[in-house]
């Protein structure tokens, strides 16, 4: 099972400039290394930095469980290990410092680099939590097949994605990126909020998360227009699991924004004699 995957910079030579492309994306599993920097002749790593301020072999990073591990091989430099989810969070690798565990789900490794800094990002899907009623540890660990956080970004948009469905029938639409993003706003972590991120998160969920296997793309990023057909798929594919199996329910509606109620109409007018709606606005 892979419990890392790293996105790779897009700034080496083949590819820069080049847009609408798809990250790519370094799948690693427990145990396994993989090291970053600008390499040496006859020996490129497979996280190539190409920034001439870093170094060429700059350090490496570990899977290692449902976290991950990042060694500095810098003799002066300091790396920075920024947590996206978070508010500001960041933990500091000091030079030479080896196996410094990173707790973060998604992060930013970020080196110093003589064009400001060099980046690229490492994703730890596989992050475990506590279930209630969990015993005493006899033998391996129990994995749960879907470790969600209900405190991140993603779990808002999953949660605004399944919102029509928990609210009326399974027949209901679901909202499109640009709805969630309307839906979402409000919140504080969520104001710039984009239909790009949006369409990333669902991507995530997707091939981390949930780890879906209608749509055979294997990667983080986001479907152009013509896609639009295996987006809208991908969407119910989504949704319909975390419903069957209760990941989203009702009492995680609340996470959302309070729906404002519609203006009250002029006394005496046809709207105003309508029934009102019957379900809470949240």
């Amino acid at each position: 099972m892979d419990t890392v995957i790293v996105q790779l910079p897009d700034d080496t030579p083949a590819r820069r400039g080049r847009t609408g492309q798809k990250p790519r994306l370094l799948h690693m599993g427990p145990g396994e290394t993989k090291d970053f920097g600008r390499g040496v002749p006859g020996d490129v790593p497979a996280i190539v930095l190409t920034d001439p301020g870093v170094s060429r072999t700059a350090g490496r990073i570990e899977a290692a469980g449902d976290f991950w591990r990042l060694s500095n091989f810098s003799a002066t430099s300091t790396y920075v290990v920024e947590n996206l989810e978070g508010a500001g969070e960041y933990v500091k690798v000091a030079p030479g410092r080896l196996g410094a565990p990173v707790p973060f789900e998604f992060s930013r490794v970020v080196l110093p680099a003589l064009d400001g800094t060099a980046t690229f990002k490492v994703f730890a899907p596989q992050h475990a939590y506590a279930q209630d009623g969990a015993g005493p540890d006899y033998g391996e660990r129990t994995v749960s097949p879907f470790s969600l956080d209900p405190t991140s970004k993603y779990f808002l948009v999953l949660v605004a994605l399944c919102e029509p469905r928990l609210r009326s029938s399974s027949g209901a639409a679901l909202p499109g990126a640009g709805e969630i993003v309307e839906r979402l706003r409000p919140l504080e972590p969520c104001r710039d909020l984009t239909r790009s991120a949006v369409n990333y998160h669902i991507d995530y969920l997707t091939s981390a998360k949930l780890r879906l296997r209608t749509v055979q793309e294997d990667d983080l990023s986001a479907y152009g227009p013509k896609d639009g057909g295996r987006v809208g798929a991908k969407r119910e594919d989504l949704v319909t699991l975390a419903l069957r199996f209760d990941l989203v329910r009702e009492e995680h509606l609340s996470l959302l924004p309070r729906r404002t109620a519609a203006p009250c109409p002029p006394a005496g007018s046809a709207a105003a004699t309508a029934p009102s709606p019957a379900h809470e606005y949240r």
